[in-house]
């Protein structure tokens, strides 16, 4: 993989006040929202280090200071082996719809997609997509949420304990959303 687009637009934003205060809640729609994307992308590409990072963080349409929660970013990350990562989310975000979440993960020979179905924040569609082509890999109806309970499930009947070296990879997202926010 040398690409990845990420993208979290949500057309409602917290309804807590503390959400919009940096120091209660560490930040804006990046801490909220884009923790996530951060975490797809460093764990779908085995947690290669961050090279470099410029973020766009933005508080009603103008630049966010350090003492404002955001409510619309986009970031670009340079990893290790060179791919580059992209990323935008958003709170209150005109996009006809409840949330456009998506991620593409692009190769030279095609790219894996997921995409959220109809504004959904639980109907997902993945496909593999080749030139003009797209095929669907997994699309609702699809118990996707119920599988990995029951995968959780089996690990834990299993004798499954937690793994310690994933506290490094809670690390390695939490180092890269301090870059995004430029600490």
């Amino acid at each position: 993989m040398h690409a990845v687009e990420l993208v979290f637009h949500n057309a409602y934003g917290p309804d807590k006040p503390w959400f919009r205060d940096p120091a209660l809640a560490g930040g804006g729609c990046v801490i909220d929202l884009g923790i996530h994307l951060v975490d797809l992308l460093l764990w779908m590409l085995g947690f290669p280090r961050v090279e470099h990072v410029v973020a766009h963080r933005l508080l009603g349409g103008r630049p966010a200071d350090e003492d404002d929660a955001e409510d619309f970013c986009l970031a670009t990350l340079e990893l290790a082996g060179g791919a580059v990562g992209r990323l935008a989310c958003s709170w209150f975000s005109h996009e006809g719809r409840d949330a456009v979440i998506e991620a593409t993960f692009r190769g030279r020979d095609g790219a894996l997609s997921m995409h959220n179905v109809d504004g959904s924040f639980y109907d997902l569609r993945a496909e593999l997509r080749e030139g003009t082509a797209a095929t669907a890999l997994a699309e609702p109806p699809d118990a996707w949420g119920g599988r990995a309970a029951v995968e959780w499930a089996r690990r834990l009947a299993a004798g499954e304990r937690y793994d310690a070296r994933a506290g490094d990879e809670l690390v390695a997202v939490a180092a890269a959303l301090d870059r995004i926010y430029g600490r």
